[in-house]
């Protein structure tokens, strides 16, 4: 395996609005409408967070899907998202309808993060060396 192996990562939703007016909210950036891919049936919406395939990093996107196989809010894969000071993004998450789960703290030298659940259920990191 290579080092950093993450190259893309979605978070599953319930109701895309809602979703995507807390993900703004707390990062302040847009989401873009992403194309289902092909042969896929109707249901299906994707809303894709800022991305490069030039840079480092993994991009990834928003899901609401009809017969999605993990509802959303439910235990699974936990993403961190990187920030410059997580207290920040942390400070917008309940003005945007979030909750904070655990609030920034030390992780050594790694740097500190946050856990915070979003408007769906899902719990997010949030990540930053300062």
């Amino acid at each position: 395996m290579k080092p950093n192996p993450v190259v893309w990562f979605e978070i599953y939703v319930q109701d895309m609005e809602r979703a995507r007016k807390f993900y703004e909210t707390v990062f302040r950036c847009q989401l873009e409408p992403m194309a289902a891919p092909e042969g896929e049936a109707s249901g299906l919406q994707m809303l894709g967070f800022p991305m490069t395939m030039e840079a480092p990093g993994a991009g990834g996107m928003l899901v609401q899907m009809a017969d999605c196989p993990r509802p959303a809010g439910g235990p699974g894969t936990l993403v961190y998202f990187a920030c410059t000071d997580c207290a920040v993004e942390q400070g917008r998450v309940e003005a945007a309808g979030g909750k904070v789960f655990k609030p920034k703290f030390a992780i050594g030298p790694y740097g500190h993060c946050a856990l915070v659940i979003d408007t769906e259920g899902n719990t997010i990191g949030l990540h930053s060396m300062q």
